[in-house]
């Protein structure tokens, strides 16, 4: 496979400042940050931990030195999320009444009730109405909710969709029915598994009893709970087949049908569920870091190109054993997502004309506590929500091989995607369908928070050609999320080197383009989350 040559590099716009992939000092300085976001000192850079706090200072100061502005709150690098974490110190009580018999529910084994981030106490009694799938989209015509009264009732849906939708739309309907329910009127949710729940499968009872770590704002609004839903329950399957009786169809029956691919349907349930509980709560706050290039474009300088990846990783092993590396250092997955973010915000700096719109550069926090730092930020942006135009996120490049394609997941959305090819395109670099479609990944990522505020938003990996299937295989089945993921690795900084400087072009790109990033007409996550915006006719994606 050829690979990048200084020729290639020399022939790219003419805004990139004179250093190429083969310069070393690019490597050099991506490997520097790498090895001091990386390092055991900085304890796995849990979300609100010391570690996270000194990384969070070191990315600020890099930008300081960049020559950014601060463009947190206040004047200041950070914006400060705050994070509570919610557990229970005595067990939820659960009853169960069914045919005017009253079962006693044990906690975290018939059944789990999710610790609540905005109700201290709860206390409510409530029936069940049984609600299909629990979808509702006009797009592809889902509707488990007509004909059903669900308002001040517990929804029970079953896990998964229909299929026959791609899957970052599948992966979104998933996403979204509790949402889906708290908007029908309902309390509560609660998602019953597919199958039959046979031994080594996952259990949701327990992990729903598990302390949970949401952001909570000033006005008591939390990311993951939709206003109104109250409870987010799980249930054993014995308990699960119990809340059926009496009904038209067992628990058993409807899981046979949707195997026959028969959609499920809805009806109301006879039993009740009355519980009460006392959350124990704790606060703290974790910090984005945010920095500002400002535009020079006195049109276009109100418009916010956003590059960003998320600064923290996964702390310390809990359950490590004498002697054993007990720390996620996260090289990879995603001090090289930041480090690389910073090279790219270098190149912006180092160039003679500064972009015709602004480009905000941030790192984020509690990403692996399920995107919670870039939801917050979303939800609480430091610039207006409306200029913010469009979005790179760089998340878990693999830098373990020379790559020779990449793969910008949401690409096939919106206009990014011709932008992510040409700028490839400057440097011999190729852009490759999404490997691996199952996954989900468009959804998966914290650039998806700000999809769903209508920005049009890529997440951009290293590819699968000259090497990379193997080396991906090799990371997602042995270092992902472990503490191999650490400096030991044979990490290439040369093609950190380019992929910094590939970000870098996109961002330029779209920074200095006459029309802001668009969505495709009829893209379904535009259509959602935009229905008003502009459009670019379908054509304008360069997706393979």
């Amino acid at each position: 496979m050829r690979l990048l040559t200084a020729a290639c590099l020399l022939m790219a716009a003419p805004v990139l400042a004179q250093t190429t992939p083969a310069d070393p000092s690019i490597g050099r300085r991506i490997r520097a940050d790498v090895e001091f976001l990386a390092s055991d000192k900085l304890e796995g850079r849990d979300t609100g931990s010391r570690g996270h706090a000194i990384a969070a200072d070191y990315v600020a100061s890099q930008f300081r030195a960049i020559g950014l502005e601060p463009a947190g709150e206040k004047g200041s690098w950070f914006q400060q999320v705050p994070f509570r974490r919610a557990s229970y110190e005595q067990p939820p009580r659960l009853t169960l009444t069914i045919g005017g018999k009253q079962v006693s529910l044990e906690s975290g084994k018939d059944a789990g009730l999710r610790p609540s981030v905005t109700a201290k106490s709860r206390k409510l009694n409530a029936g069940f109405v049984f609600v299909g799938y629990g979808l509702k989209d006009a797009r592809y015509g889902f509707d488990d909710y007509r004909g059903l009264n669900v308002r001040g009732k517990i929804v029970v849906a079953l896990a998964g969709t229909p299929g026959g939708v791609p899957s970052d739309v599948d992966a979104h309907l998933n996403a979204s029915k509790d949402e889906v329910a708290a908007e029908q009127g309902a309390i509560g949710y609660v998602e019953l598994p597919r199958n039959d729940g046979s031994a080594g499968r996952f259990d949701p009872v327990r992990r729903s009893s598990r302390p949970l770590i949401d952001w909570v704002d000033a006005n008591g609004r939390a990311g993951s709970a939709p206003a109104g839903l109250q409870v987010q329950l799980s249930f054993s399957q014995e308990m699960a087949a119990k809340l059926f009786e009496g009904a038209p169809k067992s628990l058993s029956a409807i899981r046979a049908a949707a195997k026959a691919k028969a959609p499920p349907r809805g009806f109301a349930l006879a039993p009740t569920l009355s519980l009460e509980s006392d959350s124990k709560w704790e606060d703290f706050t974790s910090p984005e870091v945010v920095g500002l290039l400002r535009g020079s474009d006195p049109s276009l300088e109100a418009q916010h190109v956003v590059l960003m990846g998320h600064l923290d990783h996964l702390g310390v092993k809990a359950d490590a054993k004498p002697g054993e590396d007990a720390i996620y250092n996260g090289a990879l997955d995603n001090a090289a997502g930041v480090a690389t973010m910073l090279e790219a915000a270098r190149q912006f700096a180092a160039q003679p004309v500064r972009p015709k719109r602004s480009v905000l550069f941030i790192a984020n926090t509690g990403e692996e506590r399920g995107l919670l730092g870039a939801d917050y930020y979303a939800n609480h942006p430091t610039v207006p929500a409306a200029t913010i135009v469009g979005l790179v996120d760089l998340d878990m490049p693999v830098l373990l091989y020379p790559f020779t394609d990449v793969t910008a997941f949401g690409a096939d959305h919106s206009t990014i995607g011709a932008t992510v090819a040409e700028a490839g395109r400057s440097m011999g670099i190729g852009v490759a369908p999404d490997p691996m479609p199952q996954e989900a990944i468009f959804t998966r990522s914290d650039h998806y928070r700000f999809v769903r505020k209508g920005v049009p938003a890529v997440l951009l990996m290293t590819g699968y050609a000259n090497g990379g299937a193997a080396a991906w295989g090799a990371y997602l089945g042995k270092v992902y999320h472990s503490p191999q993921d650490d400096l030991s690795q044979k990490i290439d900084w040369d093609s950190g080197a380019r992929y910094a400087l590939l970000n870098y072009r996109i961002a330029r790109a779209m920074a200095d383009a006459p029309q802001r990033p668009m969505w495709l007409q009829a893209d379904y996550f535009g259509d959602l989350f935009d229905p008003r915006g502009p459009r670019a006719p379908a054509t304008a994606s360069a997706q393979p």
